[in-house]
C-alpha cells in the first residue's frame, strides 16, 4: 500500500474516501470536519449527526454529497466536544477502524487527517506517530493508496518528519 504525507485542504482532496476527525456525536464543528461541513454542503452535518452517537474509537459513513469521494468516514478519535481528549488508544482505535472500513466499502485510495490532534487536544507529533504506525501495520484488501493529510507548513512539516515522505 502507498502511504504519503501530503499538504492541503481535505475538502479539496479526490479519493474515495476522506476521512473526518470526528468526535463521539459525529456534529460537524470546526476544523478537518468544519473544512469538509463547507465542502459537501451542511446535508452531510445532518447525516452525521442522525449516525451519531459512535463509541470512541468508531466510525460512521456517510454520503460525500459535494466532495470528490465515494464515502466519507467519520472517525471519532475524541470524545463528545467538551467531553474530553483525544487518548492514544482512541487515536489508534480510530485509525484502523477507519482503513477497515474503507477496505470492507472496497475503496482504492484514502485521505486521512491528524485525528485527535487540534481541538481533540492530543499532541500532534504524538499523534502522527500513532496514524503513522497504524497504517504501516495495516494490510490491506482493497485499499492500494493511503494520503495522510496536513493543513498548514508546520503541520505539514511535523508530519512529514515523523511518518516520513512515503511509508508502507
Amino acid at each position: 500500500m502507498e502511504f504519503d504525507v501530503v499538504q492541503g485542504d481535505i475538502a479539496e482532496q479526490s479519493a474515495d474516501a476522506l476521512v473526518n476527525a470526528a468526535g463521539t456525536s459525529l456534529r460537524m464543528g470546526s476544523g478537518v470536519a468544519g473544512a469538509l461541513r463547507r465542502g459537501a454542503g451542511e446535508e452531510i452535518d445532518e447525516e452525521a449527526t442522525e449516525k451519531g452517537p459512535v463509541d470512541l474509537g468508531e466510525v460512521a459513513v456517510t454520503d460525500p454529497y459535494d466532495l470528490d469521494a465515494e464515502y466519507v468516514i467519520h472517525a471519532a478519535a475524541m470524545p463528545h466536544y467538551g467531553d474530553g481528549k483525544a487518548t492514544e488508544a482512541s487515536i489508534g482505535d480510530a485509525t484502523r477502524n477507519a482503513l477497515e472500513r474503507a477496505d470492507a466499502l472496497g475503496c482504492e485510495s484514502l485521505v486521512m487527517p491528524a485525528l485527535g490532534c487540534g481541538v481533540a487536544g492530543f499532541d500532534l507529533e504524538d499523534g502522527a506517530a500513532i496514524i503513522a504506525e497504524e497504517i504501516d501495520d495495516y494490510e490491506p484488501d482493497t485499499l492500494a493508496e493511503v494520503r495522510f493529510i496536513a493543513y498548514g507548513d508546520e503541520e505539514y512539516e511535523t508530519i512529514r518528519d515523523v511518518a516520513g515522505p512515503t511509508s508502507g
